[in-house]
């Protein structure tokens, strides 16, 4: 699986009993491919990507105006009417001043992983919500490239609930 394979974030458990949601939302995945490439190229962290009222609904935070308007700017590309896409990116100050000063992401607290653990699994246990998974991921880029292979042993940043 790849890292935008599947619906995630607050809605995507309402989205999935839709029907037809799942194909809908493979069918705007695909259209919208070089537009997912370019927010994991400028690093900009989704919290939510799944459909919503039939568009794919994308939310995250960049951390950068320039990366915000790169992603922007690839929307257009495909789609200059935007008419099935809904898209909410802010830009993270926090972030963008800790990269300035070469520091990270304030984490939480670290996590060891078990056998037959997934992120699904650790994020229900540290947020109470399993499709919050790709907090962990984003905390984890350095570690892990794909939040479907995750292996015991490894140490997981988990971030803060916010």
């Amino acid at each position: 699986m790849g890292l935008f394979d599947k619906m995630f974030g607050h809605g995507a458990t309402e989205a999935e009993k839709e029907q037809g949601a799942q194909q809908r939302f493979n069918d705007l995945r695909q259209k919208y491919q070089s537009v997912l490439n370019m927010a994991d190229q400028q690093q900009i962290q989704f919290q939510n990507l799944h459909v919503q009222e039939n568009k794919l609904f994308i939310r995250g935070t960049a951390p950068s105006e320039d990366a915000k308007n790169k992603f922007w700017d690839q929307i257009k590309l495909v789609n200059p009417s935007q008419d099935d896409i809904t898209a909410e990116i802010s830009v993270d100050e926090k972030r963008a001043a800790a990269a300035a000063a070469g520091g990270g992401q304030g984490q939480g607290e670290t996590y060891t992983v078990k056998a037959g653990d997934n992120l699904s699994r650790i994020s229900k246990q540290f947020y109470g919500d399993p499709n919050e998974y790709m907090r962990i991921f984003y905390a984890n880029r350095d570690k892990l490239h794909d939040p479907d292979k995750i292996q015991a042993g490894q140490q997981l940043s988990i971030p803060r609930a916010e």
